[in-house]
């Protein structure tokens, strides 16, 4: 419940109106009984009322008439005590709402009398404000004539009375209107249907409105009726009226109630037909009226304008453009042409300071400056009105300078603030001017070509506060002070360009984003295409093309003007503020211009800022012919002419500075005011701020930067940065102490400038570039041909630029680098000094950025860092080699250890260094390469390091003096490479490098640090081992050589024996390299410069590398014609100055200790044992035949075991599975491995230096056979390598080896090594029988102990050919050793030999072997063959000379053949080979050799005899009892046929009868025995029983058997014969 209508409030009410109606009756009681008895009965009949109502408040408002007519009646007495009780009364009615429209109408018609009898008037008017204000009964005649009561109240002769209505008026016409807006709030959801307003009658049109808005349409109408001294048609009973209280109501109106007039057709045609024609009309005597003119002229005299009015006038017209613009296009147009005409010359000043106020409101709406452009400037036909109100800013200021200002009181420079006006109030005359500060102060002023305009302080930044548009209570024209109405224009101009370009700065930015927006959008539709949404997109670009052409114009139209204004502003001022002012308007013009991208117009604005740097026509082209184009265009405005006025020369600032001009011929000197350096301050804040929007101008801006700098001696320092600094020649520059403190401030803008350069796009920031190159150039041409000072403004800034940009360096390094390289080559040394320091700067800064992705990772960035670094060799200018080698130097101690794939460029720098260019040139540059070996070896990547030893080796090639010097120190220099990389590689990561970021792939064989390390150290071994070659010539006369030597040699020990099969197998090839050295050309031979070295990287023997263990030696030869280049028909000639023994020794001692250190077996075994490699073994014991070719004078047997040692070593070492099929044929082909051939050829290269060698020589004779015989064991017995578990070849797993499972390893197939290794023993033997060392050491006797191994095997050997070998190899050694082994058989040397030959011929012919089941028939007879081949040899080389050996020996061969002679088969042929199978040969053979040695004619011992005769008897004994068995078995089988084995027997024994019945045939008689005989024809009855057997087959053997003893049948001589015989 509101206040009024509360219980409490209600009965108060009651109470007070009892009250009052018995005040009223006690009042009337004497003079006025109707009244005293009406109150009375209204006593009654509130109460009535309030007894009767529950809602007493409706129902007293119900009864309002009668209520109020007791007072109504009080009031008629006009007594003033009862009037005044009414009216108090009244009003508590009205404030409680209970007043009726009927009883409303009667109070106004009360109130209406007591006005015309001017009664309470005071009273009157609040009742009337409480009766609106608190209600809206009142409506149409009763409220006009409301509101007439208080216009005639306002026009009463008592001043505070007519305040009061005057105050009453403003707030009633505002009631009025704002009913307006509560009503249209009221039915704003109810769409009313516009009716045409039609024609020009009101009355129709008002029909359409509802109550309250009629109520308003009526005011506002006879408002405007009453401007124009028309009479009213609804204010009726108006008696005057003032025509400036109507334009204040008016403007009041349209300035607080805009939207009713745009809501409603009928408020709108009201402006356009009423209000518009009206304000015309009434500023026509402004328009007319010309200060100064003849009245003569004009038959009607002109009206004078009125300040009053006029003032109003401009008001409403400010009004009526910030408000109704849209709907009064035509009508703004129209007014703001007069705005611009107020300002001409000729017009009264207080006209002009109101004009140029209104048009200040104007300047600081941005929004609306932006539709006078859009509706007038940017139409066909139309006026350019946005342009004209810039111009006539422009050509007002002009004009102030240029006219003599009247009207206005003369004011001297030294005004303090006084002012000549009748005014007491000078706050209004006089605003903003400067107070008294101790003493007189000169004002800040504009002072131009004579003329002095103070500058007032008239407004705030951004606000119009208009201080003579406010004065309405002024009749007269004030006086304008001087400098105001120029202060405001001032401010115009300054608001304008905030105005403008903070507005269309934000639009571009929001249209920026949005199309950013948009952007994304498309290119999800693109995918969605969905159209309804790609319109949209189309019409934001429509959109943003349209807003793009309003601002564009907007500039056009206003930048001429601006500038002209502003320039000479600019010219004029002489205060610091106003100037900064001018140029922060200057500076935004500028960078709008550029965003927009409106060259022209940006390039002006900075042209004036760069002249306003620079002294008065000071000469720069590029300005010159900037302002040239400029000039040339003027401007008109209303007919007149706008000039770009060139600045002034007789300047009124403080020269802070004097300089010389920056030219070829510089003519005297030249003075920087502190406005200059103001202005190129707003130079370095517009580059800094606004950088990438210059583009081209960069070119202005820089040329104007380069000689401001120049004039006040600022000189490049560290990094770029300006400093301070005298100029060199000519007179000194001169700076005042103010400048000498804005100089380190400059100096630091002009850094920061270069420094923001990093926040440029990629575009803006070439274009800096580019403006940088150009004046570089400029500079450049200007030192040609003279020493003078350079201008090094340029060179410096592209440093500072460079440095400041390294996150995008790629983009800029070739234009800038490139320019800067030309810079180098500059004759002039200044110049030059600073290209080359810029350049090495800009690189040591781009190789320590921290890059993303890191330089580490990119590649490609490091080299292009590098590469202008390497371009500077080709310049031949000293001062520049120094500076490169320097950067260098820095480059190393900084970033020597991330350098990586930049190496090479860096070391090409040191290596490039000519003889010719002086030696502290060549120090430095050996300086490098110093640090590098002693501190960045380990860190380099291995390639590099073949260029490291080259450059070392090209200081070698530079001139004598130096040569030794340095050489010896790159000995130094290349061990501590060494050692570095040793050290590095031993201890390097073993964990595999994931391909890290992006497209590097990297080799499984580089995949780790260790395996890169190994690369490296491959490379620096080879490299040291080449100079060592190489250059021996120099080194050896050096003092230090051979302990040089020694650290070479532990260097190739040390990598030898590294894990890591690449590394070691290089050593070996650098150690073969050393080996190689051959004497040096004798000086009269040697050219005139020594040999280049070769830059080539050394081929690592054969194609080896760590992962691929290929066949690396690949044999293109024959062993033979190996040893055959080795035994040619003299050693190579190795003379005797460079031959030195201790040398070679010294390099026999570590190859003996690299070979016992790598074939020594581990004595653990494991997964992650090391086993050296095949290449690796084979290279090592190539090495032997070329190091033996230097030591074989002093080589001992010690030397000869130690070498065994090795050579056995190495070839028991077994190789990896997966690894075996590269290295290894397949198994059945018999071929050797190069290991196994370089094995064999270092004996041979020893026994072929034996055999031409001296008699103490021969005994290393036996020793060789040892090995050799060692190696035969091979083919049975393979070697074992320590505890590691092999697997013969055979067994290995070649097809079926498993990614990552640990490999197996293989004992290598032995039996082509050991079978070549017999061959080799067979042709040393044929060769060294006789010697006496090899008799003495039993070698004959060692032989054939090992060759019983392969025989006693015999078909259990490894490879058939083994025992095939060893076979035919006995029976050669036997045939040139036994003869020896006779000739020596009384010195017992041989003794022990005959009992091993007898157990290997035993083993041999009766093998505990079987055949293999698929031995072929053939195969069997060519091995039954070889056999009798053996007994063969006894029978020949044995059995004749049995006098010379040993008895036993001849017993246990007699067993043999005893045995042999009696065969037992194999039971595992078929029945069909049988009697091939029973070596039937061999058998034969054994009998004759038995028989024939048992009854030779040469029996000489009784023991011979008696082992004939035991073999025959147990012949035949043999034979009998095979006999007896088969008969019986036969008989008791019946019909059943005997085992086939039986009856093979029976047919051998058969068989074996006939051949001893033919040996003995063939016996000399007296050798047979008759025991003998006997036996044989013990047979014959035996045989004869056999007739009867079932056997075809055994009677056919007992047929050939019977024959033989038809000899025995002869007729029997006679006793007596006998007797007598």
């Amino acid at each position: 419940m509101s206040g009024t209508s509360s219980p409490g409030a209600v009965k108060k009410l009651l109470e007070n109106m009892q009250g009052d109606l018995r005040g009223l009756s006690l009042e009337c009681r004497k003079k006025f009984p109707p009244v005293k008895e009406a109150a009375e009965s209204g006593i009654i009949k509130v109460k009535t009322i309030a007894a009767r109502n529950s809602d007493i408040l409706a129902a007293l408002k119900e009864n309002s008439s009668e209520v109020v007519q007791p007072f109504l009646m009080g009031c008629g007495t006009k007594e003033p005590k009862i009037t005044q009780l009414c009216l108090a009364a009244i009003q508590r009615l009205m404030s409680h709402e209970v007043v009726s429209e009927a009883a409303a109408g009667n109070i106004i018609n009360m109130l209406w009398q007591l006005m015309e009898n001017s009664l309470e008037e005071l009273k009157l008017l609040q009742t009337v404000l409480v009766l609106l204000t608190t209600n809206t009964v009142v409506h149409d005649e009763a409220l006009s004539k409301a509101i007439v009561l208080c216009f005639r109240l306002h026009f009463t002769k008592d001043n505070i009375t007519n305040n009061t209505a005057a105050a009453t008026v403003r707030q009633v016409v505002t009631v009025v209107f704002e009913r307006v807006v509560a009503e249209d709030e009221r039915y704003k959801d109810t769409i009313d249907q516009p009716v045409a307003v039609q024609g020009n009658s009101n009355r129709r049109s008002v029909s359409t409105l509802k109550p309250c808005a009629k109520d308003a349409y009526m005011l506002f109408q006879d408002l405007c009726q009453l401007v124009n001294a028309d009479a009213p048609y609804w204010l009726v009973g108006m008696t005057e009226m003032t025509r400036t209280f109507g334009l204040e109501l008016l403007e009041s109106v349209l300035n607080d109630f805009p939207q009713v007039f745009l809501q409603h057709q009928e408020f709108s045609f009201l402006l356009k037909e009423r209000v518009c024609p009206l304000v015309i009309k009434l500023f026509s005597p402004n328009i007319k009226f010309r200060q100064g003119s003849s009245t003569s002229s004009s038959p009607a005299p002109v009206e004078k304008p009125y300040f009053p009015i006029c003032m109003r006038l401009l008001r409403v017209v400010s009004v009526l453009i910030k408000q109704f613009y849209s709907l009064l296009v035509t009508e703004c147009e129209i007014f703001l042409s007069l705005l611009v005409k107020f300002l001409d010359a000729d017009k009264p000043q207080w006209l002009r300071a109101v004009a140029v106020e209104s048009i200040h409101r104007l300047c600081v709406q941005p929004q609306l400056l932006r539709s006078f452009c859009q509706s007038y400037d940017m139409k066909q036909h139309s006026t350019k009105v946005f342009r004209d109100i810039v111009n006539a800013l422009g050509s007002f200021i002009q004009s102030l300078f240029l006219v003599p200002s009247t009207g206005s009181t003369s004011a001297t420079p030294n005004q303090t603030g006084s002012n000549a006006s009748g005014n007491t109030s000078s706050a209004q005359t006089s605003p903003g001017v400067v107070g008294m500060r101790g003493g007189a102060t000169v004002l800040p002023a504009f002072e131009y070509r004579g003329t002095w305009i103070p500058i007032l302080n008239v407004t705030v930044q951004g606000s119009a506060k208009a201080t003579y548009l406010e004065m309405l209570d002024k009749v007269e024209p004030p006086t304008i002070p001087e400098g105001y109405a120029m202060s405001v224009a001032f401010h115009c101009l300054l608001d304008l360009v905030r105005g403008i370009t903070t507005m269309i700065e934000g639009e571009l930015g929001e249209a920026e984003t949005v199309n950013e927006t948009t952007a994304e959008t498309t290119s999800l539709l693109t995918q969605s295409s969905e159209q309804q949404d790609l319109q949209s997109v189309s019409n934001q670009s429509e959109k943003d093309l349209v807003s793009r052409a309003v601002w564009e114009e907007m500039v056009n139209a206003c930048w001429c003007g601006l500038l002209a204004a502003l320039s000479l502003l600019l010219d004029a001022s002489t205060d610091e503020a106003a100037t900064e002012s001018i140029l922060k308007a200057e500076l935004t013009m500028a960078a709008l211009c550029g965003r927009l991208g409106l060259v022209t117009s940006r390039d002006a604005f900075i042209t004036a800022i760069c002249k306003g740097s620079l002294p008065p026509h000071y000469a720069l082209t590029v300005l010159n012919s900037t302002t040239a184009a400029l000039s040339s265009k003027s401007y008109s405005i209303q007919g007149q002419n706008v000039q770009m006025i060139s600045p002034s020369s007789e300047s009124h600032q403080q020269v802070v500075a004097v300089g010389q001009p920056l030219a070829l011929q510089p003519q005297g000197t030249v003075m920087l005011t502190s406005k200059n350096i103001q202005c190129m301050r707003t130079l370095l804040n517009l580059a800094h701020c606004h950088g990438a929007v210059l583009g081209t101008s960069w070119q202005l801006v820089l040329a104007t930067l380069q000689h401001l700098v120049w004039i006040l001696g600022l000189k490049p320092g560290v990094g770029g940065a300006l400093k301070p600094g005298r100029a060199v020649e000519g007179p000194s520059t001169v700076l005042t102490t103010a400048v000498m403190t804005d100089l380190p401030v400059i100096s630091n803008i002009l850094s920061r400038l270069f420094e923001s350069s990093q926040y440029l796009d990629d575009v803006s920031l070439h274009h800096l570039i580019n403006a940088l190159c150009s004046l570089s150039l400029e500079a450049m041409d200007m030192a040609y041909g003279n020493n003078k000072e350079p201008s090094l403004f340029a060179v410096a800034k592209l440093l500072e630029t460079g440095l400041v940009n390294m996150h995008r360096i790629e983009i800029l390094w070739r234009p800038l680098t490139g320019h800067l390289m030309e810079v180098c080559q500059h004759p002039n040394s200044r110049m030059r000094e600073w290209g080359a320091e810029a350049l090495t700067s800009l690189i040591k800064a781009g190789l320590t950025f921290s890059h993303d992705p890191p330089l580490s990772q990119n590649q490609r960035l490091q080299l292009l860092l590098l590469n202008p670094l390497k371009e500077l060799s080709n310049i031949s200018h000293p001062d520049i080699g120094i500076k490169q080698l320097e950067c260098v130097l820095q480059i190393l101690q900084s970033q020597g250890d991330s350098l990586g794939p930049g190496w090479p460029l860096v070391l090409g720098v040191m290596g490039a260094i000519r003889s010719d260019q002086g030696e502290s040139l060549i120090r430095t540059a050996f300086q490098c390469l110093q640090l590098v070996v002693t501190d960045f070896l380990p860190t380099m990547p291995c390639t590099c390091l073949q260029i490291v030893v080259e450059v070392a080796g090209n200081f070698g090639l530079h001139n004598q003096e130096l040569n030794i010097s340095l050489t010896s120190i790159g000995l130094l220099v290349l061990f501590h490479l060494l050692d570095r990389v040793r050290e590095s590689s031993t201890t390097a990561d073993k964990e595999k490098i994931e391909s890290g970021g992006g497209n590097i792939l990297i080799h499984h064989s580089r995949d780790t640090a260790e395996k890169q390390w190994a690369e490296t150290w491959v490379l620096t071994l080879a490299g040291v081992a080449r100079i060592f070659n190489t250059r021996r010539y120099l080194l050896q006369p050096l003092g230090d050589f051979s302990q040089a030597w020694d650290v070479l040699l532990d260097h190739i020990q040390s990598a030898a024996l590294s894990k890591n099969n690449e590394v070691s197998l290089a050593a070996l090839k650098s150690f073969q390299e050393i080996l190689q050295i051959v004497s040096p050309v004798r000086d009269s031979e040697k050219p005139d410069t020594p040999p280049a070295i070769n830059v080539s990287v050394p081929v690592v023997v054969g194609t080896a590398t760590a992962t691929s263990l290929g066949r690396s030696f690949m044999r293109t030869d024959s062993i033979g014609e190996r040893i055959g280049r080795y035994s040619g028909s003299e050693p190579p000639v190795i003379t005797d100055e460079i031959e030195d023994l201790n040398l070679w020794w010294a390099a026999w001692n570590s190859w003996y200790r690299i070979g016992s250190e790598s074939t020594r077996p581990p004595v653990t075994c494991d997964k992650l044992t090391f086993i050296p490699s095949q290449p690796f073994l084979t290279a090592l014991i190539q090495i032997f035949p070329a190091l033996y070719q230097h030591i074989k004078t002093g080589f001992s047997m010690d030397d000869l075991q130690k070498l065994g040692v090795i050579l056995h070593g190495a070839v028991s070492v077994p190789i990896s599975s997966d690894a075996s099929p590269f290295i290894l044929p397949s198994y059945t082909e018999a071929v050797l491995t190069s290991l196994q051939e370089a094995v064999l050829t270092a004996l041979d290269v020893l026994q072929k230096a034996i055999c031409v060698g001296s008699e103490s020589m021969q005994i290393m004779y036996p020793a060789i056979f040892d090995q050799l015989l060692a190696f035969v064991e091979f083919s049975c017995k393979p070697p074992q390598y320590g505890q590691l578990e092999t697997k013969h070849i055979a067994n290995a797993k070649y097809n079926q080896i498993q990614l990552f499972a640990p490999a197996e390893w293989v004992a290598l197939n032995y039996v082509p090594f050991a079978e070549r290794s017999v061959e080799v023993v067979v042709d040393l033997y044929q060769k060294t029988a006789c010697h006496k060392a090899v008799v003495t050491e039993k070698v004959l006797q060692n032989i054939i102990k090992t060759l019983r191994i392969p025989l006693s095997l015999k078909y259990s050997c490894p490879s058939e050919s083994t025992w095939k070998l060893a076979v035919s190899s006995l029976l050669k050694v036997l045939s040139i050793g036994l003869p020896v082994a006779r000739q020596h058989a009384s010195s017992g040397k041989f003794d022990s030999m005959w009992p091993e030959l007898a157990n290997t011929f035993e083993d041999f012919l009766f093998t505990k072997s079987t055949p293999p089941y698929n031995l072929s028939v053939q195969e069997f007879q060519k091995n039954e063959s070889i056999d009798v081949e053996v007994v063969q040899l006894i029978s020949t080389e044995i059995l004749p000379y049995a006098n010379f050996i040993p008895k036993e020996f001849v017993g246990q061969i007699m067993t043999m053949l005893n045995k042999g002679s009696i065969h037992s088969q194999s039971s595992s042929f078929t029945e069909a080979e049988i009697d091939i199978r029973m070596r039937e040969e061999f058998s034969k053979v054994c009998f004759e050799t038995l028989l024939q040695f048992s009854f030779s004619n040469k029996v000489t011992t009784p023991q011979e005899g008696y082992i004939s005769r035991m073999a025959l008897s147990v012949l035949l004994k043999r034979s009998q009892d095979v006999l007896h068995r088969y008969i019986e078995d036969e008989r008791l089988s019946g019909k059943c046929p005997l085992p086939r084995q039986q009856v093979t027997e029976i047919i051998f024994v058969l068989k074996a009868v006939s051949t001893l019945i033919d040996s003995l045939k063939k016996t000399q008689p007296e050798n047979v025995d008759a025991n003998t005989w006997a036996q044989v024809i013990a047979l014959y009855p035996t045989l004869v029983e056999c007739i009867t057997c079932s056997s075809s087959e055994v009677r056919s053997a007992l047929k050939e058997a019977l024959v033989p003893f038809k000899d025995f049948m002869h007729p029997p001589a006679s006793k007596v014969q006998n007797g007598a015989s």
